[in-house]
């Protein structure tokens, strides 16, 4: 293929498509079942990070693929590339590489769109899922960068629409946007950790920690979006909320209520307004404790 820089026009070999797999397989020990060693792979001189490994296009001392990150879900093998962009020398570390991260996110959410919750879809489930993968793949990694992880259980996208007109200006960053119903999916986890003395004398006590997890499908280049949150009855205030920066804007009072303060009964008690503009992808709209 050939890579464009600011510094001129590179042109890179890249073997036929047949050999990068035998040797992804090889890497992975799922071929030559009969060959349990394998110098290209076992050489004790190699360094092995998983889930990233290294293929040899060339042999030992030869040019080499890394990293290349690797998902395997039964007989389904998932790679991909990311781009490095550092100096020849010691490899930098893994947890280092931003590109690292996004790889994995977006093999584990085509795993998830290929192979939904069950994680082993009928025959013809997964050919379907497998048909529809490029037009996915144009929406979620346009240019090869990754925006937005695959929708789950193989529920494909709808497609990408022209900026539409206005005083608003298409950002940069994203690729389209969504048109046809919002949806809006908020999930809401929540952690008791309690301490319990079996004692008359001294009083159980529990605190709970909470998530708010936001995904937006709505129409508009910069749409408004704003989730409540109302306690249930008796419930006790929230405390020490953290919000996504996307927040907009947010009453002082839900941000004041800090847990290493004295309970105080006039404690603000809800409802919880969050309004935000949302980005693409699944995000944490706020977390928060309660006592």
């Amino acid at each position: 293929f050939r890579a464009k820089s600011l510094a001129g026009t590179k042109y890179v070999a890249i073997p036929e498509d047949r050999v990068i797999p035998q040797l992804l397989l090889t890497e992975l020990g799922l071929v030559d079942a009969d060959k349990p060693y394998v110098e290209v792979r076992d050489d004790c001189a190699r360094q092995h990070r998983s889930p990233a490994v290294e293929l040899r296009v060339d042999g030992p001392g030869g040019r080499t693929l890394w990293p290349v990150l690797t998902v395997t879900q039964g007989a389904l093998i998932l790679a991909c590339l990311p781009l490095v962009e550092a100096p020849p020398g010691p490899r930098p570390p893994l947890p280092s590489l931003a590109s690292v991260s996004q790889g994995l996110a977006l093999l584990s959410g085509l795993q998830d769109f290929l192979c939904g919750t069950g994680g082993k879809p009928e025959p013809d489930v997964l050919a379907s899922r497998l048909a529809a993968l490029p037009s996915v793949l144009l929406q979620v990694c346009p240019l090869g960068r990754p925006l937005d992880t695959p929708p789950p259980a193989g529920s494909v996208p709808a497609a990408v629409a022209p900026s539409p007109g206005g005083a608003q200006k298409q950002p940069a960053w994203k690729a389209g946007v969504h048109r046809g119903r919002a949806v809006v999916s908020v999930a809401l986890t929540e952690k008791v950790r309690s301490m319990q003395y079996s004692k008359s004398s001294q009083q159980d006590i529990w605190d709970v920690y909470g998530m708010v997890m936001c995904k937006c499908e709505v129409e508009g280049v910069l749409p408004n979006v704003t989730v409540t949150l109302t306690l249930p009855p008796n419930g006790s205030p929230l405390q020490d909320i953290l919000v996504h920066p996307c927040v907009t804007s947010l009453d002082a009072s839900i941000l004041t209520a800090c847990s290493v303060d004295e309970n105080d009964g006039s404690a603000f008690s809800g409802p919880y307004k969050f309004p935000f503009s949302p980005p693409l992808e699944l995000f944490r709209l706020c977390s928060y404790t309660s006592q």
